[in-house]
């Protein structure tokens, strides 16, 4: 479930990629969260074993898998708002 929780959030951040004002790097995100998508993709075609593909809960530190997804969304949104605190203030003094 992790998967589906990272792609349901990366065409959300592409669909608020065309409409949202280009400023917030919407388009970075969205290229992170589908990157981050496609290795979970690629993760369980490689690690798949008989049973269900989509499971709810996992075998690690966090059991539930869609809380999972979530934790693992974090540190994507952490580097993006430091993109954008870096990015801001370089926009302001080309406006000057």
């Amino acid at each position: 479930m992790w998967f589906i929780t990272t792609l349901v959030v990366a065409i959300g951040a592409t669909i608020l990629w065309y409409v949202v004002p280009k400023n917030y790097k919407l388009d970075l995100l969205s290229l992170m969260l589908w990157g981050a998508s496609l290795m979970i993709l690629v993760d369980h075609i490689v690690g798949y074993e008989t049973g269900s593909f989509f499971k709810m809960e996992t075998d690690g530190f966090i059991n539930n898998s869609i809380a999972l997804g979530i934790v693992m969304l974090i540190p994507v949104f952490l580097i993006w708002l430091v993109v954008l605190i870096i990015k801001k203030p370089k926009q302001n003094l080309e406006r000057r």
